[in-house]
């Protein structure tokens, strides 16, 4: 509603009051402008209408409703313009007459030629390779730009091209600034810089690929949220409920593979107390069956509720020792665990002492970046935490790359996108006008796909 009145107001005729003279306008000053424009606006509009005649409120009323089905007022409208479009090939223009999309039919395919243009997906083909769900940033790109499609960046390009080389060391980028391969990687950078995206698509490519990925797209819900209990064995803090909701999701995708890899550890499943239900009497442990799979063992967590946190740590110990196929650990919002938790232990009757990430048994088991197996963590600043410091417990020195914003090439690309998109009136829309917008927004690509639509 917000959006259509500011829409609605911008692109109506209105004395502009002109500030004083000062540097080069900020963001703040832009919204603030904006709210005054519309609360101007709206006063002489309700002023208007209480001297009109009955007549004269018709005919607003029958103008009203024209203006209402403007494509940038009617979501409607401008779907059904967009799906018009669709047939027009001549629209698919990017930057400087090159294609807006690229025809390479999968993310292994994508070379350094595919950077700055727009991969087109289907949701059913996302929902099946990404079952655990799909990052927010995704999900309202999708729905603001009306479109399943994504930017192919160079920042991804290399990331996946990393760990490639790592499973095919023949295998080198022909034009790799950095050469030197990673195992494990930290993905940081400022918010809405794509981390959770470009995350996403690199565990599409890896399944594509045939690996075996275990992705976890929230990693605060493993500290903050559901029931948790002291587990009297181990020492850590049990999350039965989270637990069970990670296997159920791991198997998703992978249960072909994982009925075809045996456990290597046949030693018995320690018990913990269920979601709700107590302690099991008696009994502290569970045996795993000769000849177990890792299908088997999951199910055994995700039936038996009591052993949902003891078979999760188990199947990151058998996944270290799965050699048939790769096996990557992609892991989003990874920086709250390096802190607090939202779970506190009662010390008094009146006091509490907060319960760090560490001191639970999921986040023990997975956190720790020091082995041989593939992992990625990405930082998601929008879920602050505070600062961390630079050298992590648990991370590698080496491991943390800063992942950065649009660079103008790609702002370019991601602006003609828009402009297909009929998110940019094409009349309003100029090199001028959103390369303002890049430098104001400071490559942040949801500020710019908010600024966008006002270009004047």
């Amino acid at each position: 509603m917000w959006r259509s009145l500011l829409r609605t107001f911008a692109s109506a005729p209105s004395t502009t009051i002109k500030p004083p003279s000062s540097p080069s306008p900020t963001l703040s000053h832009l919204c603030s402008s904006r709210e005054y424009s519309v609360k101007s606006n709206k006063a002489v509009v309700t002023k208007a209408k209480k001297g009109k005649s009955k007549s004269d409120a018709k005919s607003d009323t029958s103008s009203y409703s024209v203006s209402a089905a403007d494509e940038f007022d009617d979501e409607d409208v401008r779907a059904r313009r967009l799906a018009e479009d669709e047939s027009d090939r001549s629209l698919d223009v990017g930057p400087n007459g090159r294609p807006l999309f690229t025809s390479t039919p999968s993310l292994s395919q994508l070379s350094r030629t595919d950077t700055c243009t727009y991969m087109k997906f289907s949701m059913e083909e996302l929902n099946a390779v990404l079952p655990e769900g799909l990052p927010l940033g995704m999900v309202k790109e999708f729905e603001d730009s009306k479109q399943t499609a994504l930017l192919v960046r160079r920042s991804f390009l290399d990331l996946r091209d990393n760990f490639r080389r790592i499973v095919d060391p023949p295998l080198q980028s022909f034009d790799a600034k950095d050469s030197k391969v990673r195992k494990q990687i930290v993905l940081d950078g400022p918010v809405s810089c794509g981390k959770s995206i470009a995350l996403a698509m690199l565990v599409h490519w890896a399944r594509d690929e045939g690996w075996l990925v275990v992705y976890v797209p929230n990693g605060r819900e493993w500290t903050h949220g559901g029931v948790f209990y002291k587990n009297r064995q181990t020492g850590f803090w049990d999350t039965p409920m989270c637990a069970g909701l990670l296997l159920f999701d791991f198997l998703k995708y992978n249960e072909s593979r994982l009925q075809q890899l045996s456990c290597k550890i046949s030693d018995p499943i320690p018990l913990g107390e269920g979601a709700g239900v107590g302690w099991m009497k008696g009994v502290d442990s569970m045996p795993m069956p000769e000849g177990s799979t890792l299908y088997d063992l999951i199910q055994t967590g995700v039936t038996h509720t009591h052993a949902a946190v003891g078979v999760l740590v188990r199947l990151r110990k058998e996944l270290s020792l799965v050699k048939d196929i790769p096996v990557l650990l992609a892991i989003d919002q990874y920086n709250n665990w390096f802190t607090f938790s939202g779970y506190e232990e009662p010390v008094t009757v009146r006091s509490c002492r907060p319960v760090h990430a560490r001191e639970l048994a999921m986040v023990n088991a997975f956190r720790s970046m020091m082995h041989n197996d593939m992992m990625v963590g990405a930082f998601s600043h929008s879920t602050a935490v505070g600062k961390l410091r630079k050298d992590l417990p648990d991370v590698p020195a080496d491991a943390r790359i800063n992942f950065t914003r649009y660079n103008l090439d790609e702002a370019a690309s991601v602006c003609h996108y828009y402009l297909r998109q009929r998110l940019i009136r094409r009349e309003a829309f100029s090199e001028e006008g959103w390369k303002k917008i890049f430098y104001l927004s400071n490559g942040n690509g949801s500020e710019m796909r908010w600024l966008l639509p006002f270009m004047r």
